[in-house]
């Protein structure tokens, strides 16, 4: 059976990888936002910015789980 600590950790490092795929997404968002808003479509460089404050949101609760999870 596998301790509960080598659980944490293996969540832990799998939690990591989202939150770097989230900020990867989030940087992409970012360029596009800003193509979009300089070619005229403000209206879906406005929604591209709500989805980017979401991930924003949960990188923040990503980032609290991780840390949970090392520290037990």
């Amino acid at each position: 059976m596998t301790d509960n600590s080598d659980s944490n950790i293996a969540t832990a490092d799998a939690l990591t990888l989202l939150l770097h795929n989230q900020h990867a997404i989030g940087a992409a968002i970012d360029e596009l936002t800003k193509w979009l808003s300089e070619n005229g479509a403000e209206t879906v460089a406005h929604n591209a910015v709500v989805a980017m404050e979401i991930l924003d949101t949960n990188a923040k609760a990503l980032t609290e789980a991780i840390m949970r999870l090392r520290q037990s």
